[in-house]
Formats: structure tokens, C-alpha cells, sequence
């Protein structure tokens, strides 16, 4: 592991292409490899232990990589996972994006003694509780407001814009209830949403800050790179390589949207290529 090694981004499907843009953003010159679960995303609605072996056959591939960090980019992975993977991948340095939101949401919370937080994501995120215990670790008295919004999923996949009329009545539906309740903060808790970032802030009243996990994820790199010792540094622009578990006709759509720029075509890792956990492992995970 170095400065010069890629950040690995693994992510459900392609909505974690949001994070790459915002590490872009932040370390221009940064490698990084991406890694999307194509074939099986999205895994919002899916059980965690199904997005647990699927998180672990994606570990796996991105050993090869040898980076210098993993970000799980999806809510609904992240959700399930940790802090199982952390034990079983120790020679990675992987971070959650669920960690990253709850703690930029706290600070965007500011001094309120018991802010209220209104949070929005994948039914796989919401059931698992996991920003109420990130949360609640932080912040003790802050007050939740947690809504699945699988509507809201399958209307950003498809890459609506945001003065589209159904997007617009989709939102309203979803945000005004915790507008009402006078809300002081809104998550946004899926990498889709970050592309409806602008659309969300003028759904809700002035004064309610709006969190984006995308850009969360990548600032937690950032530090976290930053404090290691390990930013490569530079102005010029780093290598992307995408990886994909299928070819999808909508990766090409999806990164312009998402990236703002062309990328090179995705190089195609089918599921029965994907580098598996040897039997060794399977059978310790089992005797655990």
C-alpha cells in the first residue's frame, strides 16, 4: 500500500458512480478502480445476508487491486455488512458510507440539543437501522424520521430530470410530511439521490440542510488518505477503471449523468468469473 495505489469504489449497481465523481472532485489525481454489482443490483431490497456473500465476492475481485482503500459507496451494502467485513477483510482499509452521512449530518445539525433528521433511502437501509445506531452513537438526542422510498430508487435510475413532473410529485409526497414536522435536517441515503440533490433542497423549507452521502463519502476518504499519508497528490487527472458484473446499455447514459464526462467502456467480470471466497474461508465463516 502507497500513495500511488488506486481508492477502490464497490458499489451495487451504478449510482456509486456519484461517489467517483465526488472523489474526483476532491483528489483529481487519485486512481481509482470501480467496481459495480450489475448483475444483481440493485440490492435494495434484498436481505442482508444475500448483500453480505455478494459485498464479500466483490472484496474478493478488488483484493487484486491492492488499494490503498475500499469505500463501500452503496447505503443498502454498507447497511448490511459492516462491521462484518472489517474482521474478515483486516488487510483492507474499507470505510462505510453510512459512518460518513450520519457524522456529516450530525454537524449539519449544528448546536440544536435534540435536532430531528428526516432520512430517506433503499427498504434494505431503513430496515437495518443502521444510520439510527450511527446516529445515535454521536448524538444521543436526536430525533429520527426514517422513510423507505423505493418509488424515489427506481425513478433516479432511470435518470429523470429534476423539472420532470413525476420526480416533482414523487418528492413531494415522500418529503413533505417531514417538512411538516418541521424536519432540520434531510439525508439523502442512496448514491441516486445525490443527481436529485437540487430538486430535494427545493422541495423543502429555508433553513433545512440537505445531506448528500455521495459527497460525504468521498470528503471521509479524503481525511482518512490525508491522516494515512497515503494522497497521491497532483493536479493531473487520475486513471478511472470501471468493472461490471454485466453489461448494462445504460452504464454510458449513467456516467455522463452522474460523472459529467465520458468514461472508457466498463470491462465486463461475469458472476461465475468473479474471484470467490476459498472453501477455507467458506467453511471458518461457517464454524464462527
Amino acid at each position: 500500500m502507497s500513495p500511488s495505489s488506486p481508492i477502490a469504489v464497490v458499489d451495487s449497481g451504478l449510482g456509486g458512480l456519484s461517489v467517483v465523481r465526488a472523489l474526483r472532485q476532491a483528489m483529481p489525481g487519485e486512481e481509482i478502480v470501480y467496481l459495480g454489482d450489475t448483475a444483481r443490483g440493485p440490492y435494495g431490497s434484498k436481505s442482508a445476508g444475500t448483500i453480505t456473500e455478494f459485498v464479500r465476492e466483490l472484496l474478493e475481485q478488488i483484493r487484486f487491486f491492492r488499494p490503498k482503500h475500499v469505500a463501500i459507496s452503496c447505503n443498502s451494502a454498507a447497511s448490511a455488512v459492516m462491521p462484518f467485513i472489517r474482521k474478515e477483510f483486516a488487510d483492507l482499509s474499507i470505510s462505510s458510507i453510512v459512518d460518513a452521512t450520519a457524522r456529516a449530518a450530525i454537524e449539519r445539525a449544528g448546536a440544536r440539543e435534540t435536532p430531528l433528521m428526516g432520512i430517506i433511502g433503499s427498504e434494505a437501509t431503513i430496515r437495518s437501522k443502521s444510520y439510527e445506531r450511527a446516529i445515535h452513537r454521536r448524538r444521543h438526542y436526536a430525533r429520527l424520521l426514517l422513510r423507505p422510498t423505493p418509488l424515489l430508487d427506481a425513478i433516479a435510475e432511470e435518470g429523470r430530470e429534476e423539472d420532470d413532473s413525476l420526480l416533482r410529485l414523487m418528492l413531494r409526497q415522500y418529503l413533505t410530511p417531514m417538512a411538516d414536522r418541521k424536519v432540520n435536517v434531510i439525508v439523502l441515503a442512496s448514491t441516486w439521490y445525490s443527481a436529485l440533490r437540487l430538486a430535494v433542497s427545493r422541495m423543502l423549507p429555508d433553513g433545512v440542510g440537505v445531506v448528500d452521502s455521495a459527497d460525504c463519502c468521498a470528503q471521509d476518504v479524503a481525511r482518512r488518505l490525508q491522516a494515512a499519508g497515503l494522497l497521491r497528490g497532483g493536479q493531473a487527472s487520475g486513471a478511472l477503471h470501471c468493472l461490471l458484473t454485466d453489461q448494462t446499455p445504460r452504464f454510458d447514459f449513467h456516467a455522463r449523468r452522474l460523472l459529467g464526462t465520458a468514461v472508457e467502456s466498463p470491462k465486463v467480470i461475469p458472476l461465475h468469473e468473479l474471484h470467490r471466497p476459498t472453501r477455507e474461508k467458506q467453511d471458518n465463516r461457517v464454524s464462527a
